[in-house]
């Protein structure tokens, strides 16, 4: 079994051209290849950031863009994991993740959609309904986008479903308080599951791109099985490669032992209330 993992979160400043924000997925991957990860996980929206009509620039997973991802993770030998947006039947997008590499080929929808703090992500955005695990080199890694970060019980269910790391890729929204909440539903997300949270987020665009939208604040962080702050980042593109250990998250998993000894009286008492 497997001991350890290095895994490279790349916090890019996603512009509105899908072609030149290809030219920093393909700049990240080969660097962080070079340095040796196995998994190079980049923000949501890497496709093109938010602020304008996303519709235009939406893509099937067959498409152009996720062919050359595909194309890059293949010849980099690593899996890539980078947001990017698909149509959806309604006329809507996806918001998705696209998984690729070595013996991975997969997507998730996200399904908790920003409808917060002023911004209505689901007028445009059609929501996903299936949690994703993927297997990159025998480890399962579970995927995440942005406001699914303050779902605990997503993060349950992946842990359930065998994730030892989990992914967290967003777009954060500025404001007070929100760059601390981001680093900190992180760590509570690895210590509500004993397991490794390795959360990358778009660098900060500036103050004129930022009153746009959710468009980055930077802070990507990894955390440990235990909340432990392993790797971070500021606030400027950046590229932050971190060796994980996973010996280390089995023993908190066992110790800690939040996953064996969770009572099932919520989903018990919830549904009793719906019969």
């Amino acid at each position: 079994m497997r001991q350890n993992m290095r895994v490279a979160l790349a916090q890019i400043r996603a512009s509105t051209d899908p072609t030149a924000n290809l030219g920093l997925v393909e700049e990240y991957t080969l660097r962080a290849a070079e340095q040796g990860a196995s998994l190079v996980l980049f923000p949501e929206a890497t496709m093109c950031r938010f602020g304008i009509p996303l519709g235009p620039v939406a893509e099937p997973l067959d498409g152009p863009w996720a062919g050359a991802v595909r194309g890059l993770a293949r010849r980099a030998g690593v899996a890539v994991v980078a947001g990017m947006f698909v149509p959806a039947d309604d006329g809507r997008v996806t918001n998705t993740l696209l998984a690729t590499g070595p013996g991975v080929d997969a997507h998730y929808d996200k399904i908790h959609l920003y409808d917060a703090f002023g911004f209505a992500e689901s007028t445009t955005v059609a929501p996903g309904r299936e949690p994703v695990v993927i297997e990159v080199d025998g480890v399962t890694v579970g995927l995440t986008l942005c406001y699914d970060i303050r779902f605990p019980e997503l993060y349950v269910e992946l842990a359930e479903r065998g994730a030892e790391v989990i992914t967290a890729h967003a777009s954060w929204g500025t404001g007070p308080g929100k760059l601390d909440q981001w680093t900190l539903l992180a760590r509570a997300r690895a210590i509500d599951t004993n397991s490794i949270v390795a959360a990358v987020g778009q660098a900060y665009p500036g103050d004129e791109i930022a009153a746009l939208g959710p468009t980055g604040v930077g802070g990507s962080v990894v955390a440990s099985a235990l909340g432990e702050v392993l790797a971070s980042a500021g606030t400027d593109p950046q590229l932050l490669v971190c060796d994980v250990d996973l010996d280390a998250a089995r023993k908190a998993r066992k110790t800690v032992a939040v996953m064996t000894n969770r009572s099932g009286f919520a989903h018990r008492n919830r549904a009793q209330s719906l019969t």
